[in-house]
């Protein structure tokens, strides 16, 4: 098998398994939090205590992935403009 044809075989299912989790689980874990929705700090004698809430997720620990993303806003423009 010829290497282009094989580095063209595993980008394409490296793109349909992403579109797949995409589709499965519109939602990861946000990358600033790691899904706990706040930061952890730590008090005098070394405890953890909780910090304040995220700002990226708003608290939530999650986020959109940036297939859905990407999904999302082709089908609302799509149906923007087939609408009558």
């Amino acid at each position: 098998m010829p290497p282009a044809l094989l580095a063209i075989t595993l980008l394409l299912a490296v793109t349909f398994c992403y579109a797949a989790v995409c589709a499965g689980s519109p939602f990861g874990n946000c990358r600033k939090c790691r899904g706990m929705g706040h930061a952890l700090k730590t008090d005098r004698k070394g405890r953890l205590k909780r910090g304040k809430d995220c700002r990226r997720c708003k608290a939530t620990g999650k986020r959109i992935r940036t297939g859905r993303w990407l999904y999302n806003r082709w089908a609302r423009i799509y149906r923007a403009g087939t609408a009558d």
